[in-house]
């Protein structure tokens, strides 16, 4: 049998192999382009009957060897439009060749699953961002770099924090208790994005990636783009491409910059007087209103002093200081910010010939964050090599590795974490009178002992590597094969020393924590392409293949305390080491795969794919997934009829697609009953941990998705539309069960929600010539609903739930209704079953209903770009409108008036007395709880227009450049977030507290950094 296969193997390759290539002619010249002159890099010029070609060189060379006779050119580049050119070669020929700007960009190179397309023959929903778009921004991550620039994508920064959490939702969220971030395949490879954190705040493993060797991102948006992915595309799927070598001399990239951050917002606190005045008058209201007794019976022990109390702690707050003339008057804000600057470093390598080309960089940042203590240093390098061993044989390989180290902060729900700070009273001093050493006796923790006796590093060690090689069996047949794997491990190290002692009830000596956890992703990926013609203008390209993925994941963790010396902070100079625990897991999803890309005559266009999964998160009767897809386009504009209306109407194309994609990301195993390891009186034992569900099955989420492409007035106005259902069934949905089974709850197949929405791009060249003016305008909009959770309501965030008939997350609780005019009271209200209502005082009697959706009703971008005569500029304002933010964190404890000792914003001066009746502030009462417990008071629309990114540069003219060895200088500088306009009242709309995020817990503010305004000044070398 291996003898028949092996010379059915043999034949089949002698069959497919063609002819050998003969000695041939040199056909060579320059490609310019048309407009300009300029010379064009990275152009491909292709035989196909040969299947052989060139790329043009930093100058717009090129050369290429051919037999005599005729031979088809085709000519593409990015940003140009395909041409066709006919050569007949009976010797050696100079060839030059002129390109024309294609605005449509109908042959721009896009990414699809195992493979890649000509844009003007897609036919899902796909976006692209190239590295124009995102090179040398000054932040952490390339979701950041991205945002506000793709329909169909909400891209939002937890809060100000460095490294922290993105959320990222494609069309919405997918799933109610499942993942719902999108699957990241970085050439090739699904790059883990598992948080990492051990503090609760979740952290950004794509953090530790420099995105400046990015060479284009495809967000996969629809079921037939990402259905090539099966069970891992539900979210969506971001594809992202790194640089590549191309032939020609070696060019070498410099780039540098340096800047500043500073926060996007301060809210406004009572100094010193207002605070003093002002709990004073608290303390007085609530006497007069609740009466102690005191006076009337001295000794009675349920009668309350609120004057008194607050006097005392005017005194302890003061600690000696003359409060009464505000000799103390203390900016706790401004405490929790510091001067945060940043500089970056890139260099990189890109040359070869037609053998071998390689793209190498290196990179190396340090940026403080906003707030104290918080500091990301990233260094990394990257080598992509790719070899053509011979005619039919390449290889190459792309090896990324870096090393990153955050010094990071508590969680927001943390004394220590800085805006905390701000509860801290202006009366107290920050540091003991006197002296210089910090103050201890603050109305709460004083978080600065943590800025000055504690760290918290996170460091992280990550190879990202992928190899493959391939096989061309003839001119349109090729095999390849990937082998990938993504390494990470992070190592926490934590130290409070004995100063923090406030913070660390059992915290003697200092108290120090090591963690160490690992990660470690091996894919696998082989598969069979074919492009060739059935007959003539059919052209059809086809991949059929196997994948595989196997995760390992372990954890383990040590701490003590008791340090002999306060510089001594690792854990081996710990007296008592007082615990530790370790704990792993696995997962493997084994993967079939097809897809067929249909042409006839370059307008209709079909697009058929399916994909079969299993993992090991599933049991043995359910193990298997199928995730089919169908997409059809028609090119409109290639149809005789068009032709009288093609001033008009330059282009057209029309898509409609449909197909099921999977979602299992759920913890590993939860179809089996589980048994942990434990101990009772020192004694080992074992309990259960987990019930078994042996019918779990895979999450599926349906798409129907309408679109169109279009280009308006000879493509002076270009976009595309789009409008699409998706509908997730069998949700893997974290259910109560009954406490007699020993657990709270399980992983179940129970329910379904739907998304609906729409998104339209506009692109327009306002003006060409000398001065050029281009925009892009985008937005979109989703509406989730949850269909079906069997009647359960899950709850989630502060006062977040997930409810039968409303979007994710909703707000659920009391509705405020304002200020009684008479007396001051908050009142709330209370709904009959008509509908009706009234106002009740008491919080506990008063309705409780959905009182705000944290989910936007649109969102979206619009960038104007500008240039003249080497100078260049781009303006990009980002939006979120329509979502609900619940400040009731903070909110319930600042905006209070004057229930704590809190500091209060300044709005709260404008509280209920009886000479200020219509206010919306309840009258100020100390302890009384007037209007502060959770409700609708605290909600706030969180609608905002950011100008996010300003980049103005200047490229010096190549001429003053002569005999310098440069090629390129640019000049740059950029704005982040430099303005915004929202009526939120916190620090930023732009937030989610780390500690209580996730798929329900949406939209909550609980002293949650802002987001920060960063200014940097930037120079780009080519050489």
């Amino acid at each position: 049998m291996k003898q028949l296969m092996r010379a059915f193997l043999v034949g089949a390759l002698c069959l497919l192999s063609g002819q050998a290539m003969a000695q041939g002619l040199t056909l060579s010249g320059v490609v310019t382009d048309q407009s300009t002159g300029e010379p064009l890099p990275a152009v491909n010029i292709f035989v196909p009957t040969l299947n052989r070609g060139a790329v043009t060189d930093v100058d717009g060379n090129y050369s290429l060897v051919l037999p005599a006779g005729t031979h088809e050119l085709v000519i593409s580049s990015v940003g140009y439009k395909r041409t066709r050119q006919n050569v007949t070669l009976s010797r050696n020929m100079t060839l030059n060749i002129e390109m024309e700007p294609d605005v449509v960009g109908l042959d721009q190179v896009v990414v699809v699953g195992f493979g890649e397309v000509s844009r003007r023959d897609v036919t899902g929903s796909i976006s692209s961002v190239t590295t124009d778009d995102i090179a040398y921004q000054p932040v952490n991550t390339v979701e950041n770099a991205i945002q506000g620039k793709i329909a169909g994508v909400f891209i939002q920064q937890d809060n100000g924090k460095l490294g922290q959490g993105m959320t990222v939702r494609i069309r919405g969220s997918s799933s109610v208790t499942a993942g719902n971030q999108p699957l990241y395949v970085i050439d090739g490879v699904p790059a883990i994005s598992d948080d990492f954190s051990t503090n609760g705040a979740v952290t950004n493993p794509l953090a530790d990636l420099n995105f400046n060797d990015v060479e284009s991102i495809q967000i996969l948006k629809d079921a037939s783009a990402a259905a090539i992915y099966g069970s891992r595309a539900a979210n969506g799927v971001v594809l992202i491409t790194t640089k590549k070598g191309r032939a020609g001399r070696t060019q070498f990239t410099y780039n540098f910059q340096t800047g500043f951050s500073e926060p996007t917002n301060k809210m406004e606190f009572m100094n010193a007087t207002e605070y003093r005045d002002y709990f004073r008058q608290a303390a007085i209201n609530s006497e007069n209103y609740y009466g102690d007794g005191c006076s009337v019976v001295p000794n009675d022990p349920n009668c309350y002093d609120y004057i008194g109390d607050v006097e005392f702690y005017f005194g302890y707050m003061a600690q000696g200081t003359d409060f009464e003339n505000a000799e103390v008057n203390s900016n706790w804000q401004d405490e929790a910010f510091q001067d945060a600057g940043m500089f970056s470093h890139d260099l990189s390598a890109m040359g070869g010939n037609e053998q071998t080309r390689f793209y190498a960089s290196g990179h190396f940042s340090d940026q403080d964050g906003i707030l104290i203590r918080n500091r990301y240093q990233r260094i990394s390098g990257r080598l992509n090599v790719d070899h053509k061993a011979s005619e039919r044989i390449d290889l190459g390989v792309s090896v990324n590795s870096s090393r990153t180290l955050n010094q990071r902060l508590a969680a927001d729900n943390a004394f220590s974490t800085p805006l905390q700070l701000v509860a801290q009273s202006p009366l107290s001093p920050i540091y003991i009178p006197g002296t210089d050493e910090l103050n201890p006796n603050t109305i709460y923790y004083n978080g600065l002992f943590d800025r000055d006796f504690a760290s918290y590093k996170t460091k992280t060690f990550r190879t990202l590597a992928n190899a493959y090689g391939t096989f061309r069996f003839s001119p349109s047949l090729m095999l390849r094969g990937d082998l990938g794997a993504d390494i990470m491990t992070v190592n926490d190290e934590e130290f409070y020393g004995p100063e923090t002692a406030d913070n660390w009830s059992n915290n003697v000596g200092g108290i120090g924590f090591n963690t160490w956890q690992q990660s470690v992703t091996y894919t696998a990926s082989t598969y069979l392409n074919w492009q060739g013609s059935l007959a003539r203008d059919h052209r059809v390209d086809a991949t059929v293949g196997t994948s595989m993925q196997y995760s390992d994941y372990n954890y383990a963790d040590v701490f003590g305390r008791n340090f002999t010396a306060a510089g001594l902070r690792n854990l081996i100079s710990a007296a008592e080491i007082l615990g530790g625990g370790s704990n792993g897991s696995e997962y493997a999803f084994t993967s079939y795969f097809a897809r067929a890309n249909y042409n006839y005559k370059e307008k209709y266009l079909a697009t058929i794919s399916g994909r079969v999964d299993a993992s090991s998160r599933f049991g043995a009767d359910n193990r298997y997934g199928f995730f089919p897809a169908a997409s059809f386009g028609w090119v409109i504009t290639e149809e005789d009829f068009s032709a009288s209306i093609r001033e008009q109407l330059s282009y057209a194309k029309m898509r409609v697609s449909y197909g099921l994609t999977g979602n299992a990301e759920i913890g590993n195993f939860p179809y089996l009953a589980l048994w942990g390891g434990n101990s009772y009186a020192s004694l080992p034992g074992q309990s259960p941990t987990q019930t078994a569900n042996p019918d779990l099955k895979w999450e599926q989420t349906s798409q129907f998705n309408v679109g169109m492409d279009y280009g308006l007035f000879n493509n002076r106005v270009t976009g595309e539309f789009d409008w699409y259902v998706k509908k997730t069934e069998d949700l893997l949905l974290n259910v109560n069960v009954p406490a007699t089974t020993g657990f709270l709850s399980a992983v179940k197949n129970v329910g379904s929600l739907e998304n609906k929405g729409w998104e339209l791009v506009i692109n327009t060249f306002n003006l060409t010539g000398d001065f050029k003016w281009n925009s892009s305008f985008n937005i979109s909009s989703n509406k989730n609903k949850i269909t079906n959770i069997d009647g359960q309501v899950i709850t989630g965030g502060f006062i977040n739930r997930a409810i039968e008939g409303q979007p994710i997350g909703v707000f659920y609780g009391k509705e405020y209704a304002g200020v009684d005019e008479t007396n001051g009271d908050a009142l709330y209200y209370v709904y009959a079953a008509d509908g009706t209502r009234t106002t009740t005082a008491s919080w506990s009697a008063a309705t409780d209903r959905v009182i705000g959706d944290p989910n936007p009703d649109y969102v979206g971008g619009f960038t104007n770009a500008f240039s003249y005569k080497g100078f260049d500029l781009s303006v990009l304002f980002q939006f979120v409108q329509g979502n609900d933010r619940y400040f009731g964190g903070m909110g319930r404890f600042a905006v209070a008036n004057g229930d704590f000792f809190d500091n209060q914003t300044r709005d709260q001066l404008n509280s209920w007395t009886p000479t200020n009746t219509n206010t919306n502030v309840p009258e100020a009462r100390l302890y009384g709880g007037n209007g502060t417990r959770h409700s609708s008071r605290y909600i706030m629309d969180g609608s905002y227009v950011r100008l996010k990114n300003v980049t103005l540069s200047y490229n010096v003219p190549r001429t003053l450049l002569q005999g310098t060895g440069m090629s390129k200088v640019r000049l740059y500088t950029t704005g982040i977030n430099l303005l915004t306009w929202t009526d939120y009242k916190g620090w930023d709309p732009e937030v989610d507290t780390d500690f209580i995020g996730g798929n329900i817990g949406l939209g909550n503010d609980f002293y949650s950094a802002p987001q920060a305004k960063t200014i940097t000044f930037g120079v780009e070398i080519g050489f």
